[in-house]
């Protein structure tokens, strides 16, 4: 091959599967072969099952059977969904019951269309925080320190390490708080919110039935154009309009919003001075923006202090189908569930209707933009040994959580892409908001702002911990 395939985009990899330039096994023995133990990116990982699903996508190929843009591509996927011949442990000492051993329609999309899984990737214990955080498993490790064990971001937290260290060119994730975009921006990659309900979450454990979205990560917002057209399940209905978005978009075609101080604010060292340096850079390039308040992401972040109504659902759930799981429960994600559960059915209800109400007002803030925009995570990833206790947890974890709440908070999509370091030499992400439903939009936008910024792998190098000779 001419290029490395590490710097192939899926859509490159795709069109040579289909000229004959390369197959699935040769990719899936490339990815097998970057896999990096000491990461801790996986729970289970599946050399051997990915290499048989990889000979079966050549097949397919070899007999004219096209299953879309992902055939053949090796995927991680975060250890909450169902995949048949692995377990279910949603970050847990113990599988979990057998409603949550089964695969969903996402995983059985993909295992139709010929799509590889490398393995089942760490969650923070039933997804319950921000950091990355498992006593149980082990935290994986952010490979943009060397020196250091910092975090990974999470809950989705071998999702964005599998990314960096090649294991996997998708990764799938669930966002319900910022799930996915968190450890998409503390690990320097792309990772898109999909809206409420827009995709199914079937066979994926729940940890908020009222907030839980499914999304990915992927290495470029290229690839989440491509790997979003493969999943979701609207694309066949609306036909190409994806593609008319992303290819018609330019500079002059839509305006961003900057205005809300609540996501600007507190931010630590290198963040927001990186993040104001790519809207120089974007609006050189000709992309206006104007100060649109988000006012609804105040609240939205008080709600989130309290718990929510993440912490009631996730205790009922637990209580109704999972009981015994109680006992082993991490001491943090324990206290995190005890102080949220234990509200009464009425403040449950009042929760619920903020939530609603907020998220009507928050609908009609776009009207002078397209996009709003901030610093994804307003901290940089910490040192795993300085949030071992509580007191020195909770403050990170929300620190980690603020920004990206609101837009589940208050019915929204989102995407992060990785702009540059911060002062501590860590990934910082740009993160674009969008109304309900808008996904093509927001991916369109994210596209040209790709196109202007580079990619991750353009502005941030390789991560310290991967350089090889």
């Amino acid at each position: 091959m001419s290029e490395p395939i590490e710097s192939l985009s899926l859509s490159a990899i795709g069109r040579k599967f289909r000229e004959g330039s390369l197959n699935a096994v040769a990719l899936t023995q490339h990815c097998i072969g970057r896999h990096e133990p000491s990461l801790n990116a996986y729970r289970e990982w599946t050399p051997e099952p990915a290499l048989r699903q990889a000979e079966q996508a050549d097949e397919a190929f070899a007999n004219a059977q096209d299953g879309g843009a992902l055939q053949g591509i090796p995927i991680s996927v975060k250890d909450l969904y169902g995949v048949d011949d692995t377990q279910t442990f949603a970050g847990s000492p113990a599988a979990m019951p057998p409603p949550w051993q089964s695969e969903g329609e996402i995983i059985k999309g993909l295992r139709a269309s010929h799509a590889v899984f490398s393995g089942k990737t760490h969650t923070v214990e039933f997804a319950f925080g921000g950091l990355g955080v498992n006593s149980h498993w082990g935290t994986p490790r952010n490979p943009w320190d060397a020196d250091r064990h910092r975090v990974p971001g999470g809950s989705s937290s071998g999702a964005g390490v599998s990314l960096c260290e090649g294991t996997a060119l998708v990764a799938l994730g669930s966002d319900t708080a910022g799930s996915v975009r968190i450890p998409a921006s503390m690990t320097g990659n792309v990772g898109l919110k999909t809206s409420y309900g827009r995709w199914p979450v079937s066979g994926i454990f729940p940890l908020s039935p009222t907030l839980d979205t499914a999304g990915i990560l992927t290495k470029s917002v290229a690839d989440a154009v491509t790997a979003f057209s493969a999943i979701d399940p609207h694309q066949r209905s609306y036909g190409p309009r994806l593609a008319r978005e992303v290819a018609r978009c330019s500079p002059g075609d839509f305006v961003m919003g900057t205005g809300e101080s609540a996501l600007w604010d507190d931010c630590e060292p290198g963040i927001c001075e990186t993040v104001e340096d790519a809207l120089k850079t974007l609006g050189q390039a000709g992309i206006k923006t104007v100060s649109a308040p988000l006012p609804e992401a105040v609240p939205a972040i008080e709600l989130l202090g309290v718990g929510s109504v993440v912490a009631a659902e996730i205790d009922e759930m637990l209580s109704s189908t999972a009981p015994q799981w109680r006992d082993t429960l991490d001491p943090i994600v324990s206290s995190r569930i005890r102080d949220g559960g234990s509200i009464s059915a009425s403040e449950y209800l009042h929760r619920h209707r903020r939530l609603r109400e907020l998220s009507r007002s928050a609908a009609q803030r776009f009207t002078e933009c397209q996009v709003m925009i901030s610093p994804t995570v307003a901290i940089t990833p910490p040192v795993i040994d300085d949030v071992q206790t509580l007191e020195t947890y909770r403050p990170k974890n929300m620190g980690a959580l603020r920004n990206t709440c609101p837009a589940n908070y208050l019915g929204l999509c989102a995407i992060t892409l990785p702009i540059g370091l911060d002062a501590s030499r860590m990934p910082v992400g740009l993160q674009l908001i969008a109304p309900q439903g808008h996904e093509e939009r927001l991916l369109a936008v994210a596209t040209c702002i790709e196109n202007i910024l580079g990619s991750g792998r353009d502005r941030l190098g390789i991560p310290p911990l991967l350089k090889r000779n």
